[in-house]
């Protein structure tokens, strides 16, 4: 086995944990007078990280329920970050219905690597979301 392949495994197991692209980090979801914003969602991901969480932004609020997002958001959300000690409920329809998920703090830039489901997964298909802070 060359020298060179245990380099390269620990390179790659240090990079991906750490992998958030263009993505804020969950700790600089800050209002710029320093109140805590609960999350971002982002309506454009990428197969490479450093082109997700591009496109439209929503910022959430702590305490945001929206059993009925907005028409233009529904089924669009490709990207998540979430601050810390927050997290964000997400459902599959509208008015809190169908499939479930909680993300906790952190960056999401993929949300086709989360499945809901057998088949499907989480990329475009946020209609109802809650954002709490703790």
């Amino acid at each position: 086995m060359s020298p060179l392949c245990p380099l390269l495994l620990a390179l790659a197991l240090v990079a991906i944990p750490g992998v958030r692209g263009a993505c804020p980090a969950a700790a600089d979801l800050k209002k710029p007078d320093g109140t805590r914003t609960c999350a971002k969602v982002y309506d454009k991901s990428d197969p490479y990280y450093e082109n997700c969480c591009q496109g439209a932004e929503l910022s959430i609020e702590p305490g945001t329920d929206l059993p009925f997002l907005p028409s233009d958001w529904r089924n669009v959300i490709s990207s998540v970050v979430v601050a810390p000690r927050c997290e964000l409920t997400v459902w599959s329809r509208k008015g809190k219905d169908g499939k479930t998920h909680k993300f906790t703090a952190g960056v999401y830039p993929r949300l086709e690597e989360y499945r809901r489901g057998v088949f499907g997964h989480w990329s475009n298909a946020i209609s109802s979301i809650y954002c709490r802070c703790y």
